[in-house]
Order: C-alpha cells, then sequence, then structure tokens
C-alpha cells in the first residue's frame, strides 16, 4: 500500500493484515463456490449408491455454503475495523473538519457581535430621545 503519508510501523502492520484478512477470505469464498459447482455436476455410477452420494455432496454443499457466509461475515468485520482505523487515524482529516467547524462558528460569532452592536447603538439613541422626551415634557 503506498500512502503519502509515512505510517508508524504498528499501522502499517496491521494494514498488511487487513490485507491478507481480505485476501483470505475472498479466496475463501471463491474456493468454496468452486468446489459447490463442482459437487453439483452430476457423475458415472460409483460403488456408492446414488442416496448416500446425494447426501453426502448435499452435506457437502452446506459445509461449504456455512464456509462462504463465515467469510461474508469476516468481510463485513473487516469493512467494520478498517472503518474505524480511518476514524481514529486520520488526524488530518478530523483536524480539517474541526477547523472547518472552528471558522463557521467565527464567523456566526462575528455576525451575531455585529447584530448585538447595532441592536444596542439603536437601543442607545431610542433611549436618549425618551429621556430627551420624559425631561422635557412637562407631565414630570
Amino acid at each position: 500500500m503506498s500512502s503519502q503519508r509515512v505510517l508508524p510501523q504498528s499501522k502499517e502492520t496491521l494494514l498488511q493484515s487487513y490485507n491478507k484478512r481480505l485476501k483470505d477470505d475472498i479466496r475463501s469464498i471463491l474456493d468454496n463456490f468452486t468446489e459447490i459447482i463442482k459437487t453439483a455436476k452430476v457423475e458415472d455410477e460409483t460403488q456408492v449408491s446414488r442416496a448416500t452420494q446425494a447426501e453426502q455432496e448435499h452435506y457437502e454443499m452446506h459445509v461449504r455454503a456455512a464456509n462462504i457466509v463465515r467469510a461474508g461475515e469476516s468481510l463485513m468485520k473487516l469493512v467494520s475495523d478498517l472503518k474505524q482505523f480511518l476514524i481514529l487515524n486520520d488526524f488530518p482529516s478530523v483536524n480539517e473538519a474541526m477547523n472547518h467547524r472552528n471558522q463557521q462558528l467565527h464567523a456566526l460569532q462575528e455576525e451575531c457581535d455585529k447584530k448585538l452592536t447595532n441592536l444596542r447603538d439603536e437601543i442607545a439613541i431610542d433611549l436618549y430621545e425618551l429621556e430627551e422626551e420624559y425631561y422635557s415634557s412637562r407631565y414630570k
């Protein structure tokens, strides 16, 4: 895996183990599927009775199908592990997301500050006018 960043040895080892798991599970699915197809072919008469041979092939197909399901579940677990690895170890993108959110919040704060300043100025003007009206009124 050629990466733009240099990964620590433990992370590199972990990624290599993920790659090995992926290849092993895919190989298992492919091998078992191939064997199921081979088993499904009708063969000539053998010394084993047809019923016994059919039961043996039925059992073998069930075992191979279970192996395919196990490999599929292992692949789903691998995807989950890779997502967790990415979330926990992708610090540049996490930092970028945090910086972007921080910029958004600063812009919102500046906007609110401007609105509050304008509101304060308008209230001060209105209060001044009201005080002037009150003190100049003859109905004190």
